[in-house]
């Protein structure tokens, strides 16, 4: 048996209904939902069914064995994983029909070793087209495509797509990268490779400078319902999440009564407290401390003092609380609750960190 007092409700219904949004937005042929960080803590394989229901058509990993767990799970659509370390089941991948996303000649050679004519890998290239973090730079585009040519006439791997990530910095620096990517496109060409699936775009640049998404683009936050650039807000994302905690405790505090570690928090009248088992151990920022908010019924409040491992108090005055009641922590704006953004903005960090810090023992119910 489970217990309640925590508990994250997920909306698989929004992430289908922000998928075929942001498809047809971006009008691209194509769109892959990545579910990375256990579906960027909606659960992978969720997130996955709800992607493809809103018209994805590929699904979009971190790792190896996080594309596994789809496969696992029935789930038979392309699968691209772009993280590839050097004990990372390879193999398994080839054997599963994973793309595997290769980032140098080192990379390639390890795909290589684990693939055989009978069963050869399907890769894809990616390119460092100006980010500087991951994928093969300018100086190794030609090695790379040479090996990756000669492995593809040896019957080793087809090579399936080339894809590059931009760094969002603006649509300028969206422009730059796509230039040098089109330069990396040519050269894999004169390689004499001819990808299928060319890709660049992730949420932001799919809706700020869709010219440039190619065959595919690849909705992340976005799909859960998070907009990052002002005209995500038009597409009307819906959010897929919703963190609530039971109040546990309602004590009344004298005027002047300290409140949590530290005593950073001071009641300044007679006032009731609820306490709330959620902290830090389970996702929310201790940068919230007095500062991140609650809706609690029909009501707004604001915790009070630092945010501990297991338990917030917020400071709700005179309003009706009683214990059992249900704090909402982020949800949906539409419904008066706070949103992922305002306490990301709240805690000085972004709705990724939010959403996938969320913790195991938070309970994930599926709506």
């Amino acid at each position: 048996m489970y217990e309640s007092m925590r508990e994250a409700r997920i909306f698989p219904s929004a992430i289908s209904h922000n998928v075929a949004a942001l498809h047809r937005a971006a009008g691209s042929e194509e769109a892959m939902v990545v579910v990375k960080a256990d579906g960027y803590g909606h659960g992978i394989v969720t997130a996955a069914r709800a992607g493809l229901d809103g018209g994805a058509s590929w699904c979009g990993t971190a790792d190896i064995s996080e594309a596994l767990t789809l496969r696992d799970a029935g789930i038979t659509v392309p699968i691209l994983a772009w993280l590839v370390g050097p004990d990372s089941p390879v193999d398994a991948a080839i054997a599963a029909d994973v793309d595997v996303g290769v980032s140098s000649v080192e990379q390639l050679n390890q795909v290589v070793s684990a693939a055989s004519v009978r069963k050869p890998a399907t890769i894809q290239l990616k390119i460092d087209s100006g980010m500087g973090r991951g994928g093969a730079t300018e100086a190794e585009w030609g090695h790379l495509f040479a090996e990756a040519a000669s492995a593809s006439n040896s019957g080793h791997v087809r090579v399936r797509g080339i894809f590059t990530h931009f760094a969002q910095t603006s649509a300028d620096s969206d422009k730059t990268q796509a230039t040098a990517f089109e330069t990396a496109i040519d050269g894999v060409r004169r390689a004499g490779l001819e990808p299928e699936v060319i890709h660049s775009s992730s949420s932001t640049p799919s809706i700020r400078t869709p010219e440039f998404a190619h065959s595919l683009v690849r909705l992340g936050v976005s799909a859960y319902g998070v907009a990052m650039v002002p005209e995500h807000r038009s597409v009307g994302l819906q959010p897929a999440m919703r963190l609530a905690g039971q109040v546990i405790q309602v004590k009344r505090l004298p005027a002047g009564h300290g409140v949590g570690y530290d005593h950073t928090y001071t009641t300044t009248t007679d006032t009731v407290t609820a306490v709330i088992p959620l902290g830090y151990a389970d996702g929310i920022p201790r940068l919230a401390s007095s500062v991140g908010p609650v809706s609690i019924g029909a009501q707004r409040f604001t915790i009070a003092g630092r945010v501990s491992m297991d338990q917030v108090s917020v400071d709700v005055g005179d309003a009706h609380v009683q214990r059992g009641d249900w704090a909402v922590f982020f949800g949906d704006p539409g419904n008066g609750e706070p949103s992922v953004s305002e306490w990301a903005e709240l805690a000085s960090t972004i709705p990724y960190e939010i959403l996938t810090g969320v913790g195991s023992r938070v309970r994930r119910v599926t709506q």
